[in-house]
């Protein structure tokens, strides 16, 4: 009988072969199919499903954390409180396309939008005193902006599945981390304001209220007021946010009343507010600049730099350097020794540069929490 066996006239091994096969059907599926955008789909969703429900539950805890604190300033049923800010509260920017005026309405918007803020928070706690309702107002502001990211994050994170778009997935796991660190800081916010202690945002008010301890302290218009002291023959004006509640003031325009009474006879302006670092510097360190010191969304700077040119007043800036996370959690040892090289910063610009017999304004910026 003859051997059956097969030839194999090429010399390639079947394993080789099958293996060969295999790699060529990858290669097509990688290539030639929709295969890898589901694969990522499939990695993405599950990073962001992770980090979505990290973000509720910050979300949550910041709420606990609220209605705790309504409940003891009497509050039985906190819940509708908070939900009615979280879901009545936003503001619609004024049109941009025609520039003519446009700092002035957005001005008004966000005064009008304060003002309702502050009617809601006084008809919720109509025998409370100003700094407690002050104090609120932020605490519902934090739940209001938790509440918004979480629901953000959700339509991005949803409308990506739906379009199947792996590249927005991948740009929210790309950002995700970052903005989980901030919301973050946001969640230990809430308790500085329910003890009305200092924050890092104190440091510019605080910097005003070191300079003048037991000066009297005057109003000069909303939630903001000025005090006077000599400083070596030089009448200095001192304005801050009134204290001690959680409020900005409005230093914008305090800074051009005051101008306005004194008829601009004005030696200098100096802003001193905190500044976010920069990664790598160290939080509390003192820095000097030119320019109106304030993160505001424009219309308080605006004032500031029209009145500087009005009068003819060179404008300095100081600012004490901290992580964003110290700007809105209690003051730490760092940023309040910063608050004191800040005061001797702004003494010395005095001395320095400005003669006896001038009139110098000096505005803290910042949140006045703790601060009187």
């Amino acid at each position: 009988m003859y051997n059956m066996q097969v030839s194999n006239p090429t010399g390639i091994d079947s394993t080789v072969l099958l293996f060969w096969i295999i790699i060529n059907i990858l290669w097509f599926l990688l290539l030639f199919t929709d295969l890898p955008d589901k694969i990522r789909i499939y990695r993405w969703d599950r990073v962001i499903r992770f980090r979505l429900s990290q973000i509720e539950g910050l979300a949550l805890e910041t709420r606990k954390a609220s209605e705790d604190h309504l409940k003891e300033l009497g509050i039985k049923e906190p819940g509708p409180v908070i939900d009615g800010f979280v879901n009545n509260n936003f503001l619609i920017e004024p049109v941009s396309i025609e520039p003519i005026d446009i700092v002035r309405r957005l001005g008004h918007l966000i005064r009008v939008r304060d003002d309702k803020i502050k009617s809601y928070a006084a008809s919720i706690l109509p025998n409370a005193d100003q700094a407690k309702r002050e104090n609120l107002e932020v605490i519902l502001e934090i739940n209001w902006v938790l509440s918004y990211v979480h629901r953000v994050v959700r339509h991005f994170y949803l409308l990506g599945k739906k379009t199947q778009n792996w590249m927005l997935l991948y740009q929210l796991v790309l950002i995700l981390p970052a903005l989980i660190k901030e919301l973050e800081a946001y969640k230990k916010a809430v308790e500085p304001f329910r003890l009305g202690i200092p924050i890092g945002d104190s440091a510019g008010p605080l910097v005003v209220s070191m300079m003048a301890p037991n000066a009297e302290r005057i109003r000069i218009t909303d939630e903001t007021v000025y005090s006077t002291i000599d400083l070596e023959g030089r009448r200095v004006y001192l304005i801050k946010a009134e204290g001690p509640g959680g409020t900005v003031g409005r230093p914008g325009e305090a800074v051009a009343k005051l101008a306005e009474q004194l008829e601009c006879r004005i030696s200098r302006i100096i802003t001193v507010d905190a500044a976010l670092k920069l990664e790598g510097e160290k939080s509390g360190e003192v820095a000097e600049g030119t320019g109106a010191a304030i993160g505001d969304p424009g219309p308080e700077k605006i004032s500031i730099e029209r009145t500087a040119i009005k009068c003819g007043a060179p404008l300095d800036a100081v600012i004490i350097k901290m992580s964003s996370e110290e700007a809105i959690t209690h003051m730490t040892k760092e940023i309040y020794e910063g608050v004191s090289k800040a005061v001797e910063v702004v003494k010395r610009i005095i001395r320095e540069r400005t003669k006896e017999g001038d009139q110098v304004i000096v505005a803290g910026i910042g949140n006045t929490l703790g601060v009187l």
